[in-house]
């Protein structure tokens, strides 16, 4: 097994200021994420389809209050997908010139699939399984509409989480995060990365059978021998020893870390303005 990473560099931290900058109050943003996710029907848990070896060349415009970006996440999330995350809040200006110049507007989601941009969440959702679904076909019309219409309860069970852009200075290299769609607390993380406009790398964390359920240690203590599916999941395992998300990874600074409320700590010490 590998050397569990540190947690978080210090030294890049003091250099970028305190840990104390909180957007908002702890235990509201954790009881309206869950809400968001129950409103969403826990859709963007469960693995459809496992893809064997990491996907490229997928790279998606979006922002994370968006009901038809989460709906694509959540596809995602089911097949297995990792992709490039450009976020592309209301007022921002990172990503948002750069969409309109692949795609020819400022509308999302877009994604990029081989270099062909995509527009509008069920020709998107369409694409993804028609090329990755390994014969899995997407929901029907009434189911899509459903899940829309949860995508949506979930944007309002949020406020302005994810929606509005904040100052702050890019890296040089994108950022990786673990995560899968509908983890509460996943969620907390990529709505700071989608206000900061910080890029990054989603890897995804779907759960692929009932054992993987619930909180880590209860994969630990009941479920020990279940075979781990997931290739994300078998390689947070050699990295850490420890299957739980969200798991930072930044590479222009080395540090590693878990837990939303470090993550976010240190994404507004080092990033946000």
């Amino acid at each position: 097994m590998a050397k569990t990473p540190p947690l978080i560099s210090r030294a890049a931290v003091a250099a970028s200021g305190s840990l104390s900058r909180v957007a908002r109050s702890r235990p509201l943003d954790l009881t309206t994420s869950l809400l968001a996710s129950t409103a969403a029907g826990w859709r963007g848990t469960m693995v459809r389809v496992h893809q064997p070896e990491a996907v490229g060349g997928l790279t998606l415009y979006e922002f994370e209050g968006c009901p038809f970006c989460r709906v694509v996440r959540e596809a995602l999330t089911e097949l297995d997908l990792d992709a490039d995350i450009r976020p592309c809040p209301a007022g921002g200006t990172v990503h948002r010139r750069e969409a309109e110049a692949v795609g020819g507007r400022q509308q999302f989601p877009l994604l990029v699939l081989d270099g062909e941009p995509l527009y509008e969440s069920a020709d998107i959702i369409a694409r993804l399984y028609e090329r990755f679904g390994n014969g899995a076909t997407p929901s029907s019309g009434l189911h899509q509409r459903l899940a829309l219409a949860g995508s949506q309860a979930a944007t309002l069970s949020r406020g302005l989480g994810g929606i509005r852009a904040r100052p702050s200075r890019q890296p040089a290299q994108a950022l990786v995060l673990y995560s899968f769609e509908s983890s509460p607390y996943s969620r907390l993380v990529r709505e700071r990365l989608c206000e900061l406009e910080i890029p990054y790398r989603l890897r995804n964390f779907g759960k692929a059978r009932m054992s993987d359920m619930g909180p880590p240690l209860v994969r630990t203590r009941f479920f020990p021998d279940a075979p781990i599916e997931s290739r994300n999941r078998r390689e947070m395992i050699e990295k850490t020893g420890r299957t739980q998300v969200p798991y930072l990874e930044d590479p222009n600074t080395g540090a590693t870390m878990f837990e939303s409320r470090v993550i976010n700590k240190y994404l507004d010490a080092v990033y946000a303005l």
